[in-house]
């Protein structure tokens, strides 16, 4: 196996897990939290945050009304892998097209 296959494989393990392992959110919260779409506020915010600027997110943020604390942690976590993902996938489609306007033959 490449050493990229080995990467993608762990990162479709870690992504499954996440989504359908065990949890104390619902896979529905936690698919809504990893695509961060769907989710209503105070949790919206939080997973807002989480996704765009997450130095600023402080304590009142984490108290989600109807969370405990390990659901609010996993939907985080969901959310942190979610946008990781979307950024990765960008950066090697990006990647992947320069390289493809680099080959030979290939008119510009």
């Amino acid at each position: 196996m490449l050493e990229d296959d080995a990467k993608r494989a762990a990162h479709r393990a870690l992504v499954d897990r996440i989504l359908t392992g065990d949890g104390r959110a619902s896979a529905e919260q936690r698919s809504r939290a990893f695509n961060n779409e769907g989710l209503a506020p105070p949790l919206s915010t939080l997973i807002g945050k989480v996704t765009r600027t997450p130095v600023r997110i402080g304590e009142a943020d984490l108290a989600v009304a109807g969370c405990t604390e390990d659901e609010v942690f996993e939907l985080v976590i969901c959310a942190a892998v979610g946008q990781s993902t979307r950024l990765y996938e960008a950066g090697l489609a990006a990647l992947a097209e320069a390289i493809s306007e680099e080959a030979p033959g290939h008119a510009s």
